[in-house]
C-alpha cells in the first residue's frame, strides 16, 4: 500500500484533463508534484493552483515520444523535488480517422507519445524506486484499449493504449517482492483537452494542424455513457494506488461492451481452438489408448 502523503510524485500531461485531476489530488493527500506537460504554461497554472492551496509543486515541460526529453526530464525533476516515489504516465494524443486515411506522421505521433511516451517514463523513473524498495507506476491507458473493437476509426489510440495495458500487467509480475506497485488506469468517458493536441503537434510529426474529432454523431449518442469531471477520477486513481489495484475503471455501466466487443469473442476462439485441437490425428490416437 502507497499513501500519497510525504512523497514526490511525477504527472505526465498534468497540464490539464485527467492529468490535471490527479495533481490536484496528490497535493491535497500531501504530496509533492511535479506537473509535466508539452506545454511549459499549462504545467505552470496547475502548479501555480496548487501552490495557491497550500501545497508543493513545480512545473517542467517534456515532449515524452522524445526519449532523450525524457531522461532530462528526470534529472530535472530529482533536482527540484528529490526521488520520485509515484509515476504517472498519463500525457496522451487521440486520433479519430480510418487508418488508411492517416498519413506515416500521424500514426508515429499517436504511438510515440502513448505507448512510447509511457515506456520512457516507466523506464527511467522505476529502478530508482525499486532501488528504494518502495513506489508506485500508474500509466492511463484507455477503455479503447480494453475494448479494442468499440471505438470505430480509432486503430492506432488503441493500438497504443492496448499495449499500455499489457504494458503494465506484464510489468506487474517483475515487481513482485520489489516493493513497488502498478496500475493501469483505463477512462471510460473524463471531460479533458485531449483534442486540443492536434494544435500542438511537434513538427517531427508533421507540426500543429486543424483536425476535427471524427467521430460518428450518432455512434456517439448509442455508446458513449456520460463523461466524469477530471476533479472526480483523481482520488479514484489514489484509491486504486493505495489498493495496489491491477486495473482501474471509472466506468462500471461498460461491462457490457467489454463482454460483447471483446471477452465473447475471445470466448468464442477458445472454444473454436478446444474444438479444432480434439479433431487433430495426435488428439485422437491419444484418446484411444
Amino acid at each position: 500500500m502507497t499513501d500519497p502523503a510525504g512523497k514526490v510524485a511525477l504527472v505526465t500531461g498534468g497540464g490539464s484533463g485527467i492529468g490535471r485531476g490527479i495533481v490536484l489530488a496528490l497535493a491535497d493527500e500531501g504530496a509533492s508534484v511535479v506537473v509535466v506537460d508539452l506545454l511549459e504554461e499549462r504545467a505552470l497554472e496547475v502548479a501555480a493552483e496548487v501552490e495557491k492551496a497550500g501545497g508543493t509543486a513545480v512545473a517542467l515541460a517534456c515532449d515524452v515520444s522524445q526519449r532523450a526529453e525524457v531522461k532530462k526530464l528526470k534529472a530535472s525533476a530529482n533536482a527540484a523535488l528529490g526521488h520520485v516515489s509515484l509515476l504517472f504516465a498519463n500525457a496522451g494524443v487521440t486520433w479519430f480517422d480510418r487508418l488508411t486515411d492517416m498519413k506515416d506522421e500521424d500514426v508515429d505521433w499517436v504511438i510515440h507519445v502513448n505507448l512510447m511516451g509511457s515506456l520512457y517514463c516507466v523506464q527511467e523513473f522505476l529502478p530508482d524506486m525499486i532501488s528504494a524498495g518502495e513506489g508506485h507506476v500508474v500509466a492511463t491507458a484507455s477503455n479503447a484499449g480494453l475494448i479494442p473493437g468499440w471505438v470505430p476509426f480509432h486503430t492506432p489510440y488503441s493500438i497504443s493504449k492496448a499495449g499500455m495495458i499489457a504494458m503494465m500487467l506484464n510489468l506487474r509480475q517483475e515487481l513482485e517482492g520489489t516493493g513497488v506497485g502498478s496500475t493501469v488506469y483505463c477512462p471510460g468517458g473524463v471531460r479533458g483537452r485531449i483534442v486540443e493536441s492536434y494544435a500542438h503537434r511537434p513538427e517531427q510529426f508533421g507540426g500543429p494542424i486543424d483536425q476535427p474529432l471524427n467521430l460518428d454523431p450518432e455512434w456517439s449518442k448509442k455508446n458513449i455513457v456520460g463523461s466524469l469531471e477530471a476533479e472526480e477520477v483523481g482520488p479514484w486513481i489514489l484509491h486504486a494506488v493505495r489498493q495496489n489495484s491491477p486495473i482501474a475503471l471509472d466506468h462500471a455501466n461498460q461491462r457490457q461492451h467489454f463482454l460483447d466487443h471483446y471477452v465473447n469473442h475471445a470466448i468464442a476462439a477458445f472454444d473454436a481452438a478446444e474444438a479444432w485441437e480434439a479433431s487433430l490425428p495426435s488428439a485422437r490416437a491419444e484418446a484411444s489408448r
